[in-house]
């Protein structure tokens, strides 16, 4: 189990130094048959686990994701973070430590966020559209959607309004 983008290797474990090892987990003694390596420590098997699903990342995969000090499997840091770390309207990366907002599994940053249209941020509880890669607001959703035609605004399949969480 290694962390991608980590360039630490575990140092190597002789079997008479197995009973020495810490547990980075749970701080017991390792003195099981395996063991895992992430995080620059190791981990009996049975504590490394996702911080939101709780699996246990030795049985699922043999890599986990690190970020913002969570251990996450891959479907959890897709889930959090999206496919390329990099915000989906600038393009630039997302530091680990800044917060995110997402729709239908793009990431933003905050100050992205903004209607198309009137480039006003879009906060927590705003409604909005999101219609062929575009973010708009209650307010300045293209008037086909009003209407109920579709024109040509659509090249997707049209899809439900969203509330920002």
């Amino acid at each position: 189990m290694v962390n991608p983008g980590s360039s630490s290797q575990p140092p190597p474990v002789t079997s008479g130094s197995l009973s020495w090892k810490r547990c980075a987990g749970c701080g017991g003694k390792i003195a099981d048959r395996f063991l895992l390596y992430a995080m620059d420590g190791y981990w009996h098997s049975r504590c490394l686990k996702c911080s939101c699903c709780q699996a246990q990342l030795g049985e699922i995969g043999t890599s986990c994701y690190t970020k913002s000090g969570m251990i996450l499997c891959r479907n959890d840091y897709i889930r959090l973070f999206g496919n390329s770390g990099a915000c989906s309207a600038c393009g630039q990366s997302i530091p680990a430590s800044e917060l995110v907002m997402r729709a239908q599994g793009n990431v933003y940053h905050l100050k992205c966020f903004t209607c198309s249209t009137c480039r006003n941020r879009l906060v927590p509880g705003d409604r909005f559209h999101y219609i062929n890669g575009s973010l708009f607001c209650e307010h300045d959703r293209p008037t086909a959607l009003i209407n109920g035609h579709l024109n040509s605004l659509q090249s997707n399949p049209l899809l439900p309004d969203q509330k920002v969480c």
